[in-house]
């Protein structure tokens, strides 16, 4: 069995689990050829692993880089990281956030770039929601198994992002998300691209669990400035260094 067959199998019975398949490579682990073949011969998804060309290079670089990714849509959009830039944020997004994510996020694909999220309803939905309207590029980087769009209110987004753009998970099947894997998961949005703009978000956010994983990979952070006391965690990294993104030349200037 090839390499790769191999780093396939362990994704697919371990269901992306990292630290399994990393146990298994590490202690050399067998398995029957029997449960290998029968394990392989029901999969019929597309995917790349870390041993393949076609594997996005600036994951390679990332805290335990996926052994596999599952993939719909066109793998090589993530080759080039300098047209990637993440928009991400609450889930709950006020009217003010939707519509800086609809027009950021929108103006930015205009100029040739790729908008990087977690496909989460609120703002990140909006910004690839966005993106497609301006006939660019979305990209979406699943908690929850390749075949399982997340939250289902999302299908039709994820139809759209299916045939003309890229989601992906190192997650395989329908497997239901799971908390431990949304944040898991963040250190690929943050990894896989040139800077990230923190649409709208509040302490203990999913959104500081990614711009912790950024601030790792040297990525340049952006955020939308908020009104005084509403607790948002935008104003704090501002006021800590990230740049205050008002306008697409914000972004642009970031970059």
């Amino acid at each position: 069995m090839k390499a790769r067959e191999l780093l396939l199998f362990l994704s697919l019975k371990f269901q992306g689990n990292w630290d399994s398949q990393y146990r298994v490579i590490r202690d050399r682990e067998f398995f029957s050829k029997e449960e290998m073949k029968e394990t392989l011969a029901g999969y019929k998804g597309n995917f790349v692993t870390i041993l393949d060309k076609e594997y996005p290079q600036v994951l390679k670089r990332v805290h335990c880089c996926p052994f596999v990714l599952h993939y719909k849509g066109d793998i090589s959009l993530l080759q080039d990281t300098d047209k990637c830039i993440a928009y991400i944020g609450t889930r709950d997004a006020s009217a003010y956030g939707l519509r800086m994510a609809e027009r950021l996020a929108g103006e930015v694909s205009e100029r040739g770039f790729h908008i990087v999220s977690g496909m989460a309803r609120g703002i990140d939905s909006a910004a690839l929601k966005a993106a497609i309207r301006k006939k660019g590029k979305g990209i979406a980087i699943l908690g929850s198994g390749i075949d399982r769009p997340y939250p289902e209110s999302n299908r039709e987004l994820y139809k759209e992002l299916e045939t003309d753009g890229l989601i992906i998970s190192e997650y395989p099947g329908d497997l239901a998300p799971r908390p431990e894997n949304f944040t898991f998961r963040n250190r690929l949005i943050a990894g896989s691209v040139k800077a990230l703009v923190v649409g709208e978000s509040y302490m203990n956010s999913g959104s500081m669990n990614t711009v912790g994983w950024a601030a790792g990979s040297n990525v340049d952070v952006g955020a939308v400035p908020y009104e005084a006391g509403i607790g948002s965690y935008n104003n704090v990294i501002i006021k800590e260094g990230a740049a205050l993104i008002e306008s697409v030349d914000d972004i642009l200037a970031m970059l």
